[in-house]
């Protein structure tokens, strides 16, 4: 049972780093699309900065929130696992 325990928080860390990274990533790119439009709606009608910086505010705080929460998905994965008192009584000894 121990070692189908730490097996299955092996396979978890992974997940969760392989899920942090596509998140993130995936989070950085349309950031940095979103922030790219932004700007060059911003050249092409400067009058409109105001609407646009605060639409664009908003569009990344929605991303980053996404990042977010797969932080809280990939916390969850490493720490709140059904085996955490095995593996824990596993690394005790």
């Amino acid at each position: 049972m121990e070692a189908q325990a730490l097996q299955f928080f092996v396979y978890s860390a992974v997940a969760a780093g392989f899920g942090i990274a596509i998140a993130a990533f995936g989070c950085g790119i349309a950031q940095g699309i979103g922030l790219r439009s932004a700007v060059e709606g911003i050249a092409r009608n400067p009058e409109s900065s105001g609407k646009v910086t605060v639409t664009m505010l908003i569009g990344l705080a929605m991303i980053e929130s996404l990042c977010i929460y797969a932080l809280v998905i990939s916390l969850l994965l490493i720490y709140g696992h059904p085996q955490a008192d095995a593996i824990a009584a596993l690394f005790a000894h």
